[in-house]
């Protein structure tokens, strides 16, 4: 008897007592554990599939997360890996397992809109590299996720697709850029998804999510094709609900590829095979507010208690003062000056059909100067030299991701929070602790590390070495074994 269609006896206990007869437990399962149990014929990948999608089709119409739902091609694709798990064929690590991907990020036949009205029916005819590793390794890619538009801000919604709204309170934000995978992650709509950050896109909405997100060192996953702009600063990256998974996508995303020059050489790692969850003898500085970002009072206090935990596991940590520039400025610089060159055959078309939050770029280009471009760089080396010397001393860096939860969602008039304890900040004040990282390339995950008192989910952000990415999991796996966060799940 066909161990997939004749039902095992494992399986039917498994959807008796552990999933249901719908299966209600297996979106909560990692991508490991789904990989395991279809590499094991105990669960077939169209069951897989076919659960995700049903999920989907009852709780995305309430959060707006999944903007292109690929089911026909999932179920195709999903069919093929079943019949070559029949003929006995070696089955990739991500075998069966359902995957999103950032509706920034080239999909081969599969519409990918940048968030823009520009892009509303556009439809790539390669895919990015990423995605090509992750399909070769068995994923299957089943959905794109919303994001801003261009991923120019921190809060998801756009004109094409509308707002995506936060798991753990639906009159909330879930950030952004990778705001509709963090958001999706949470809410059990996929076990993994692809994101990308070049201000805190995957790490800010990881926090607000309480999901995992990892950037990895800056040029360790090929960018190939993408649209101009950002070149410097931009990371790919993985958003997950476990270390093991993030540590997984990374071994097979990561490694150079000639399409991009930026890309580096691996230090000859797998990262999941190298995961040690463990902190012992590490030094560890602790930086509550980088010298300038304002932090909610919740918050502060969340944070300090995990930093805390780091003592517990053996390592050695110290709160250090730092003095890091606001570099809001420099980033808007930059981001105008180049997305709008980026952009200048179509910049008529483009003042029409933009989105509110982006109209400021288009008088505020003329305010800036090609020198203003410049000291950017000045002021990224001048951030590079504290950096240096501070990672000479220590091994890790933590912070807060965002210093505030997630707020209300503002229906794309607001990109942040206008007070912190009733004091007021500037709007994207809240980029603070994940942006000057991206200008430093450096490897910085979110960790979710508990909730304030209305249950929003708060991240811790650790920081490594460039090229200590391995370090950067091994700490976030030492937490998650001693803070289990995975079985926390938002009622929706």
């Amino acid at each position: 008897m066909d161990r997939f269609t004749g039902f095992s006896l494992f399986r039917e206990f498994l959807k008796k007592y552990f999933w249901g007869e719908e299966m209600s437990g297996l979106p909560w399962l990692s991508a490991i554990e789904i990989a395991r149990l279809v590499g094991r014929k105990e669960i077939s990948p169209v069951e897989v599939v076919k659960t995700f999608i049903s999920r989907i089709e009852e709780v995305n119409p309430k959060l707006g997360a999944i903007v292109t739902l690929a089911a026909d091609e999932a179920i195709a694709a999903a069919q093929e890996e079943e019949s070559s798990l029949h003929r006995g064929e070696i089955s990739g690590p991500l075998n069966g397992v359902p995957l999103l991907i950032k509706d920034n990020v080239f999909t081969r036949g599969l519409r990918t809109t940048f968030g823009s009205l520009l892009y509303e029916n556009y439809v790539p005819a390669e895919d990015a590299v990423l995605v090509e590793r992750l399909k070769a390794a068995g994923a299957i890619v089943f959905g794109k996720t919303n994001l801003p538009e261009f991923g120019l801000v921190p809060v998801t919604d756009n004109l094409v697709f509308g707002p995506t709204v936060n798991p753990w309170n639906l009159s909330k934000t879930c950030g952004g850029s990778s705001g509709g995978s963090a958001a999706a992650l949470a809410a059990g709509l996929g076990p993994i998804a692809t994101g990308n950050d070049a201000g805190g896109s995957i790490r800010l909405p990881a926090s607000l999510c309480g999901v995992y997100g990892l950037k990895p060192t800056f040029g360790l996953i090929p960018r190939y094709p993408r649209l101009p702009g950002l070149e410097t600063i931009f990371h790919e990256g993985p958003l997950t609900r476990t270390v093991a998974d993030a540590a997984l996508m990374l071994t097979i995303m990561a490694g150079p590829d000639e399409r991009d020059r930026h890309t580096v050489p691996l230090p000859g790692t797998d990262f999941l095979q190298s995961l040690r969850a463990s902190v012992k003898n590490l030094r560890i500085a602790y930086s509550p507010d980088l010298g300038h970002v304002l932090v909610d009072r919740e918050v502060a206090t969340v944070i300090g208690r995990a930093a805390s935990v780091f003592s517990e596991l053996g390592a050695f940590v110290e709160e250090v003062k730092l003095e890091i520039s606001d570099l809001l400025r420099d980033l808007r610089v930059m981001t105008t000056l180049e997305i709008i060159t980026a952009n200048e055959e179509r910049l008529a078309e483009w003042k029409t059909k933009a989105h509110p939050l982006n109209l400021p770029l288009f008088s505020m280009v003329e305010k800036y100067a090609a020198r203003d471009l410049v000291k950017v760089q000045f002021r990224r080396e001048e951030l590079w030299d504290k950096m240096h010397r501070l990672f000479a001393k220590y091994d890790l860096l933590l912070t807060p991701t965002s210093p505030v939860p997630a707020f209300d969602a503002g229906e794309g008039r607001i990109a942040g929070p206008d007070q912190i304890n009733g004091r007021l900040v500037r709007r994207l004040s809240w980029l603070g602790f994940t942006l000057p990282f991206n200008f430093t390339g450096q490897p910085a995950a979110s960790v979710p590390c508990g909730f304030t008192k209305e249950g929003l989910p708060v991240g811790l952000q650790i920081i490594g070495r460039r090229f200590a990415d391995q370090t950067v999991l091994n700490a976030s796996a030492a937490f998650e074994e001693a803070r289990p966060w995975r079985d926390y799940k938002p009622s929706l």
